[in-house]
């Protein structure tokens, strides 16, 4: 059993996601693990497939075909299990007024922590009252040690504190 993860993305329209299916289903893979979202006016797809070393290869050479004539772009690449990390998840939220730098800066604090982001999601929404840009994030992080957690609680408020930002991490 062999793994890959496909990364594509598209001028959305209705069907894209059938016909990766289709494609992924006649192979004889299995989707493992999915992401997808229309970002702008694209239709981006993030999708962990597996099954044998001969459908790995046959789905790839479909999916250069079928990007051919749709004119869908396409990454393929090999992969393995990720080891089980020995760490505990922490669930992080932040919302602000949507101004440039803010993934930038929230990133920078975790690599500077040494924590591992798993998982981050973005999204501008509208204020309810005034419309102006509020920008939410909602990520995964881990920790190795959970006493470490507390610690890093404390100092991820005061970043936000610091960097006008509403935030909060909670054990997930």
């Amino acid at each position: 059993m062999g793994k890959a993860v496909i990364a594509t993305i598209g001028e959305d329209r209705p069907g894209l996601v059938n016909e990766l299916a289709q494609i992924v289903l006649e192979t004889g893979l299995n989707i493992e693990d999915s992401r997808m979202s229309v970002l702008g006016g694209e239709f981006a797809v993030l999708m962990s497939v597996a099954g044998a070393d001969s459908a790995l290869q046959q789905l790839e050479q479909q999916l250069a075909t079928h990007t051919e004539n749709t004119g869908f772009a396409y990454l393929f690449r090999r992969t393995s299990e990720r080891p089980a990390a020995a760490a505990s998840i922490l669930h992080v939220r932040v919302e602000a007024v949507d101004h440039p730098g803010i993934v930038h800066g929230i990133a920078s604090f975790f690599s500077e922590h040494g924590i591992n982001i798993r998982e981050l999601e973005t999204q501008t929404m509208p204020a309810a009252h005034t419309g102006a840009p509020v920008f939410n994030v909602e990520m995964e992080v881990e920790v190795a040690d959970k006493s470490a957690g507390e610690t890093l609680t404390e100092a991820f408020l005061e970043f936000c504190q610091a960097h006008d930002l509403d935030g909060d991490i909670k054990a997930k």
